[in-house]
């Protein structure tokens, strides 16, 4: 038997055990997978674009250990009364090629895309950052206000979004988390003032211009994670060129990331060599710094062995017959038998 981590589960679990803590647990292991960088076998994702949007493949293995994600992008699937991105994942066993586990990853893809964001604003950021701005508040704002409160200590939101029922929600469903201010803003520019921090999460498919350079002041750090794909970014191209840019998986990035926008030179630091210590994250108050941040395949595969772990502890997980076991794993049609040579005869 395999387990299964379904959405009702997944759901039971993150109530029981609340939504920052699951981020702050995967900070941890998010950052402990990307100090063993050499460990994973690394490469884009697999992507199949259509006028609609994306469905994605996203693999990596470090040796032990293989898992993939599926994942959507479907800008206008809200229009539809659908989700915009959803998601599954597989863990496997290297070893023999069995499955370990078998989740749902459209929450779990909010919550490790949340602890992420907050993993590299740990050594970008000024230190005392309180004040972020959070440009989109559709389906991930509330996990990245969650854990840049919950782990960064961030204490007031100045929310934007071009629909202003997406602002209200975020308010109304973090109205009684206790030291988070949310401020409803006008428009971005308003958004952004005074903020230490700014978070862009929308979700339209193209070059867009969502943050200008005039609003972008020294010592802010950019959290830049709507731009995802090839055509879709968020900020003016003179921002990329100033500030000092992290990236997770620069050949990736360089696709789909806002250095799309820039020349091949165009430098960046990977994340991991900042979260060891080998580059910094930023070089002084003033500096403007950037996480390019598109989503990569390691972030998935920590948050699958994270939830492996949950399943041992008896936290998560119901089995599923998915692996056929066999007295004799030679003899698969034992599992049919002579039964289905009759029923073919009679058909």
């Amino acid at each position: 038997m395999m387990p299964v981590i379904d959405l009702p589960q997944m759901r039971g679990w993150l109530q029981r055990r609340g939504v920052a803590s699951v981020i702050a647990d995967l900070v941890e292991a998010i950052r402990a997978d990307y100090l063993r960088w050499p460990e994973f076998e690394k490469s884009a994702r697999v992507a199949s674009h259509s006028t609609n949007g994306v469905i994605e493949l996203m693999p990596t293995s470090d040796g032990r250990r293989y898992g993939f994600k599926y994942v959507n992008g479907h800008p206008a699937n809200s229009q539809r009364g659908l989700l915009t991105v959803t998601g599954f994942g597989v863990l496997a066993d290297v070893a023999t090629g069995y499955p370990l586990l078998l989740s749902e990853m459209t929450l779990a893809t909010a919550l490790r895309t949340a602890a992420t964001s907050v993993l590299a604003a740990s050594v970008m950021a000024r230190p005392g950052a309180r004040v972020m701005a959070l440009v989109g508040n559709g389906a991930q704002s509330e996990f990245q206000a969650l854990g840049f409160h919950h782990v960064l200590g961030v204490t007031t939101i100045r929310a934007f979004d071009v629909d202003p029922k997406a602002t209200a929600r975020l308010t109304a469903n973090l109205a009684h988390v206790d030291g988070l201010r949310i401020e409803t803003c006008r428009d971005v520019a308003d958004a952004v003032r005074g903020a230490d921090i700014v978070t862009t999460a929308t979700a339209d498919k193209r070059l867009a211009t969502i943050l200008k350079e005039a609003d972008v002041r020294p010592g802010m750090h950019l959290n830049a994670i709507g731009g995802d794909c090839p055509g879709k970014t968020e900020l003016d191209s003179r921002i990329v060129a100033r500030a000092r840019v992290v990236v997770e998986f620069e050949p990736q990035t360089r696709l789909e990331g806002e250095i799309q926008h820039m020349p091949p030179t165009f430098d960046v630091t990977p994340l991991w060599s900042v979260l060891s210590g080998a580059a910094s994250g930023r070089k002084d108050d003033s500096e403007v710094t950037l996480f390019d941040s598109v989503g990569f395949a390691l972030e998935d595969f920590s948050t699958l062995c994270y939830l492996h772990e949950q399943v041992e502890r008896g936290a998560l997980g119901s089995p599923l017959a998915l692996i056929p076991e066999l007295d004799d794993p030679r003899d698969l049609f034992s599992l049919v038998g002579a039964s289905a040579v009759s029923a073919r005869r009679a058909a």
